[in-house]
């Protein structure tokens, strides 16, 4: 699959006025803290990391607008990219993935606490990073450029993998330690410690635009929210709750593949969770170079080109470990 072979998606949901939630209520916009006074964890789910990713954006702005409240702890209704989500054309979606940098790959002390780095997406970091600092539990909601089926994200650390198969949904488990050009926030501080009880899950809900990631994303904010317990289960809008009916798959990443130069292509249309029987499996050729599956059963984590140039994982290998 080259750069020009990308299957063009329709754009299936109406993208939110955000502009309602922008004082947010505790000195920093777009971000809702509601404390129930009742001790418990501080609870946050986080919308557009990318500007791109919708889904998100309509399950947080919901819950703001339903009037949910914990019952015990705090609970924070963030949206965090506004203004790379502030660009975003229909006629060309993936330009608002952000605005000078990947927001989702700035989230390492080193690159925070660095009077010489300036960006939009640093800036708007720097601003959450007190509060996403008092966070025990992170739900970061995601999409994915390609039609796929939902992932639970959850780094590479077996206290992620177990709250992932509490979570039950999705389905596919990805265990992984991000990416060679930055930290995310799922693997921000204490998130990304073994060692630290706070907690994280990125959630990628399905292709960027299509009707079925807001549901899963909205299914997934009720069930992080019962399962944190914050809230029980009559305070979730009514309908957000879907039925669990696949058994988890855990998925451990191994190896990411980088594109060493413009000249990257697939050998076939890939979109995700494709899995190889045979070891040595050519999925591609990197700067000429065949590029082949490291072990039996392998399987394809998140293929894409779309953001194609040197340096970019195009694709990661997975290990089927259920």
């Amino acid at each position: 699959m080259n750069t020009a072979d990308h299957e063009t998606y329709p754009i299936e949901v109406a993208f939110p006025d955000i502009s309602p939630y922008a004082a947010g209520n505790a000195g920093l916009p777009y971000a809702w803290t509601f404390d129930s006074g009742v001790p418990g964890p501080h609870v946050m789910l986080n919308a557009l990391t990318h500007g791109n990713e919708v889904c998100g954006a309509i399950a947080v702005g919901g819950l703001i607008d339903a009037g949910l409240r914990p019952r015990r702890g705090k609970l924070t209704l963030a949206f965090a990219n506004v203004d790379a989500y502030a660009r975003f054309e229909p006629a060309n979606p993936d330009a608002s993935r952000y605005v000078d940098q990947d927001f989702n790959r700035v989230w390492s002390e080193a690159i925070l606490d660095n009077a010489a780095r300036d960006s939009s997406e640093l800036r708007r970091a720097r601003a959450m990073r007190p509060l996403v600092d008092s966070v025990d539990w992170l739900l970061d909601l995601h999409s994915m450029h390609e039609r796929s089926a939902p992932l639970n994200v959850c780094g590479p650390h077996e206290k992620g993998i177990a709250l992932a198969r509490k979570l039950g949904v999705p389905a596919w488990i990805v265990s992984d330690a991000g990416h060679p050009e930055g930290r995310r926030m799922r693997d921000y501080a204490g998130f990304g410690d073994p060692a630290s009880p706070k907690e994280a899950l990125l959630i990628e809900c399905g292709q960027h635009w299509e009707a079925k990631a807001v549901d899963v994303a909205r299914d997934c904010c009720a069930r992080f929210l019962l399962l944190a317990g914050v809230v029980d289960e009559p305070d979730l809008p009514a309908g957000w709750l879907a039925p669990r009916t696949e058994p988890v798959k855990v998925v451990r990443v191994t190896d990411p593949v980088v594109a060493r130069s413009m000249d990257f292509r697939f050998a076939g249309p890939y979109t995700g969770l494709e899995t190889f029987p045979e070891q040595g499996s050519v999925i591609g050729w990197n700067d000429g170079e065949p590029v082949t599956t490291p072990y039996p059963n392998c399987v394809l984590v998140m293929p894409s080109l779309r953001q194609l140039r040197p340096g970019v994982t195009v694709v990661r290998f997975g290990q089927l470990l259920d």
